[in-house]
């Protein structure tokens, strides 16, 4: 497969991945993390796969929005580091709502042939 696909395969795994945020849909939240998935939060706090969906799907994550404005897909064989600047509405750890210029830096594999997001690091631009 040529860069030019993983790249746009990359682009379209991040915005299936806020679609399913904001709609909270577990099963793609799951498909598109590999296993040993780590977010790591604004604040430092790190969050497993099992514990990042859990708190989407118990609402101490609420996403309602999110608005690409730049996005950045690197591909090196098998691994890639994908940034992504998006506004984005959420109301999370018992918070109000507000919209956030969030930043998000992705690792991610391709595994079977399939990219799965491997780790993020959110911080605000």
């Amino acid at each position: 497969m040529r860069a030019g696909d993983d790249k746009q395969q990359l682009a379209a795994l991040y915005e299936r991945m806020y679609k399913a945020m904001i709609a909270k849909d577990s099963t793609v939240l799951d498909e598109v993390r590999a296993d040993d998935f780590v977010l790591v939060h604004m604040t430092g706090m790190h969050q497993s796969k099992p514990v990042y969906i859990r708190a989407i799907m118990d609402g101490t994550l609420n996403y309602y929005s999110a608005v690409t404005e730049e996005l950045d897909v690197d591909v090196d064989g098998d691994k890639a580091v994908i940034t992504g600047h998006s506004r984005v509405e959420a109301a999370v750890f018992g918070g109000g709502r507000h919209t956030w210029p969030l930043s998000l830096r992705f690792e991610a594999r391709k595994e079977n042939g399939t990219w799965r997001f491997t780790r993020s690091q959110a911080s605000t631009y």
